[in-house]
């Protein structure tokens, strides 16, 4: 299980604050849609996501979420290896 201080790879950053819903799930989830297997999505958002972690679930990824200093949140997503198999 890889845990998010482990990643050896790329960080990609998506700002999606001052969007209105449902732009920044739409965006969010053509995001990791491209994400690769050494890739996270460290995103900047307005409010906590709550719609998105069920999502995130269901698709086998892991996230963490920080609320921020200026009221916002850093949601950092990545994709856990083989997490369909039993």
């Amino acid at each position: 299980m890889s845990a998010p201080a482990e990643h050896l790879g790329s960080t990609r950053l998506l700002d999606v604050g001052g969007m209105e819903p449902p732009e920044p799930m739409v965006r969010i989830l053509e995001a990791i849609d491209t994400l690769g297997p050494d890739e996270r999505l460290r995103v900047l958002i307005d409010r906590d996501p709550i719609p998105l972690y069920r999502v995130l679930q269901r698709y086998g990824y892991q996230h963490r979420t920080t609320p921020q200093a200026d009221q916002r949140y850093e949601v950092l997503i990545w994709l856990v290896p083989d997490a369909g198999a039993a």
